[in-house]
């Protein structure tokens, strides 16, 4: 089974310095290691060239975001599995050989996630992806170990190999040929849920995602966009609606749709009391680049089969957590 692993660069420089070499020390073995530039204006390749010669480089002639710029190197790995890493991701020893071990175990899987933890905290779990995601009726994301801004201590409550929803773009295996069977990500969202969208669709042809958590590894999060950015709201709110209308069964669309537009205007109200009109008003363009796009997004449901039964872990993860006071995963009502 061969590994290629590929690390979206834009301007990274410093990231690389610093998490690049953990990278190749454990994974040269058993994968090869490429860095995916995003025409960055920095010194990344004269630094990836000086001392990093194992290290394959691949330069996207655009900044086209995390969709784009994978969909655009991809096309040039030869691999069985591509392992989509971010640039601020510390890996750790044997990070691989449970993951691999798992895509021979189980072939109907063609995603799997690693236990994310939280490279400031090493003892949480991290925002993007942290033990596995879900989704509510709705939509709204949430994960094993994270609940909106809830992050739970890592007590091994979650180092299992779990049939999963959603895995974190941070660091994200995936059948090659399946991939490039579905089209890679949606070039659409540029950045921001592409790979929750990318899960929705591979699950809709009938295979599985995995979470395993014998495979750790570190996350800083937020390098590229901080959560304070409106443009990260922008396009957490917007992408979301397309994940939604190109994914959900018809029979719940519509209903989903409706629901999601009245908790959004409930969640633009919240930032107006908390003071915060900027994202208010993302959150309002976010609606506008929906309503423009959603005719495309509509369309893009007539390639999929909808071969999968379940998608949703709970009714409202938003009234679980805020009304109900529930923040551990454990105590969610399912």
């Amino acid at each position: 089974m061969k590994i290629a692993i590929v690390i979206l660069n834009w301007n990274g420089r410093k990231l690389l310095e610093k998490f690049l070499p953990p990278m190749v020390e454990f994974s040269l073995d058993d994968a090869e290691v490429y860095v995916a530039d995003n025409n960055s204006d920095d010194d990344s390749i004269t630094f990836l060239e000086a001392n990093y010669p194992d290290v394959k480089i691949i330069q996207n002639s655009i900044n086209g975001g995390f969709a784009k710029g994978y969909n655009d190197a991809l096309k040039e790995i030869d691999a069985d599995i591509y392992a989509l890493v971010n640039s601020d991701i510390e890996v750790t020893e044997n990070w691989l050989k449970p993951v691999k071990s798992t895509f021979e175990s189980f072939p109907e899987t063609a995603i799997i996630q690693p236990k994310i933890l939280d490279y400031k905290d090493k003892a949480k779990f991290e925002y993007a992806g942290a033990g596995g995601g879900y989704v509510d009726f709705m939509g709204y994301p949430f994960c094993r170990g994270r609940i909106f801004m809830e992050l739970e201590s890592d007590h091994g409550q979650f180092n299992d190999v779990a049939d999963i929803f959603w895995a974190s773009g941070a660091c994200f295996f995936i059948k090659s040929e399946i991939y490039h069977q579905l089209g890679g990500f949606d070039e659409q969202y540029f950045a921001h849920q592409e790979e929750i969208d990318l899960c929705w669709r591979v699950q809709n042809e009938g295979y599985k995602v995995k979470y395993v958590g014998e495979s750790a590894v570190y996350h800083v999060g937020g390098a590229t966009l901080r959560e304070s950015n409106p443009r990260k709201t922008f396009l957490n709110f917007r992408n979301s609606l397309f994940t939604i209308t190109k994914n959900v069964p018809k029979r719940y669309v519509i209903l989903v749709i409706i629901l999601r537009l009245i908790l959004d205007g409930v969640a633009g109200l919240k930032f107006v009391l908390e003071l915060r009109p900027v994202h208010t008003w993302a959150i309002i363009r976010a609606h506008l680049s929906f309503y423009w796009y959603s005719r495309r997004m509509l369309a893009k449901r007539r390639a999929l089969s909808f071969k999968q039964t379940s998608y949703f872990y709970c009714f409202s993860i938003v009234w679980q957590h805020f009304i109900l006071r529930k923040d551990r995963f454990h105590s969610l009502n399912k």
